[in-house]
């Protein structure tokens, strides 16, 4: 049997989704006549009818079926490979959706997807970042609205892969006049004694510091509950409570609000985020390349 070209088979499951001749050749700029000659050369080169055909149109037989599963699997290796081998001629191209915590986005996160953009192999590469809650995060990997999150690793992971990436520091964000500003450190278990300022109860860090408050016997008061870090660092700088916040965000703050950022002593307060996926050989190759730029950009410790 002589060689199968591409061409053919492309034709053929085109012929198969349409289950119409005409229609397939309209879809793929060529005669009709032309497809009917390409089928029956291939059905004479198998050995086998590979097609059905009625006044309704056409559909596979069952060993155009088997064709059809096969001639799938083959376009869609072909394609793969011609991805792949094009992302290591640096002209590759595409668009890669990216969740992130806010954490994460308040953090290193944009700096480090800067950097990606920044290199001249990837610059036909268009990222997308959006802000989301974790759980809705891993939600939507798991669905496939997106293709990569960034996330706190406390969250469930279960079915998606995941590679590390940064890590960061809790700290507590006090006004300059309070009576923890000039510790080295502190416990969460003593911030209980004050009014927080909270983000939202859908996000992780909320979860996390209520069952720390429950460990510890007590609950937290919380004065204000704001939408987001800089938020809390103005209610904060405004003397109405303080807050859990991480460090490396902290840092903008600091000189700017008058405030103090005190590193928590607690050992959850060292926090390790992920690069998580469904299946990274499904991924894109642009999409490959940036979970393996972010995974290369990871911190092994950051400084408290």
């Amino acid at each position: 049997m002589r060689d199968i070209d591409l061409k053919t088979l492309r034709l053929f499951v085109t012929v198969c989704e349409h289950q119409n001749i005409a229609r397939a050749a309209q879809e793929s700029h060529i005669e009709p006549s032309a497809i009917s000659k390409r089928i029956a050369q291939l059905e004479t080169a198998l050995g086998v009818p590979l097609l059905s055909r009625s006044r309704r149109g056409v559909e596979p037989t069952p060993a155009g079926i088997a064709l059809l599963e096969h001639a799938r699997s083959v376009l869609f290796t072909m394609e793969r490979i011609a991805s792949d081998v094009a992302a290591f001629g640096g002209g590759l191209k595409g668009r890669v959706s990216i969740c992130a915590s806010a954490s994460a986005i308040a953090e290193a996160l944009l700096d480090d997807i800067a950097s990606f953009m920044r290199e001249p192999a990837n610059q036909n590469i268009k990222v997308d970042v959006e802000e989301r809650l974790s759980h809705d995060l891993v939600r939507q990997l798991r669905e496939g609205v997106a293709s990569i999150g960034v996330c706190w690793d406390s969250v469930d992971l279960r079915g998606l892969q995941h590679r590390a990436y940064r890590r960061d520091r809790l700290g507590l964000a006090v006004p300059a006049d309070h009576p923890f500003a000039g510790r080295r450190s502190v416990s969460f278990e003593e911030s209980l004694a004050f009014e927080h300022v909270g983000l939202p109860p859908a996000t992780a860090v909320h979860t996390m510091l209520q069952r720390a408050a429950a460990q510890a016997g007590n609950t937290m008061s919380y004065r204000v509950i704001v939408s987001s870090f800089d938020a809390a660092f103005r209610v904060v700088a405004a003397g109405l409570g303080i807050s859990v916040v991480p460090l490396e965000v902290a840092g903008t703050y600091r000189q700017a609000l008058g405030i103090e950022a005190i590193p928590l002593s607690d050992d959850f307060a060292e926090r390790r985020f992920v690069v998580c996926f469904r299946d990274f050989a499904a991924l894109q190759p642009p999409a490959q390349r940036l979970v393996e730029h972010l995974e290369a950009r990871a911190a092994p410790r950051l400084a408290s």
